[in-house]
């Protein structure tokens, strides 16, 4: 499972939407579209706040 599989689907398993997801990070929406599509990835800190937000470990995003 790639990264941007991880993200949407942690994002939808805590019943986010991409804006309120991007509202929580302080990021944009089209960044976090990005990070879902694979065409960008977000840095060490927003992994770190997206752990916090979606309750995983930062380990699960760098898990094969």
């Amino acid at each position: 499972m790639t990264l941007a599989d991880k993200l949407k689907e942690a994002r939808k398993s805590a019943g986010l939407t991409q804006i309120e997801l991007a509202e929580k990070l302080c990021v944009s929406r089209q960044a976090v579209t990005k990070w879902e599509t694979g065409t960008g990835i977000p840095d060490v800190d927003n992994l770190k706040m997206l752990g916090k937000v979606v309750n995983v470990s930062i380990d699960f995003w760098l898990e094969d």
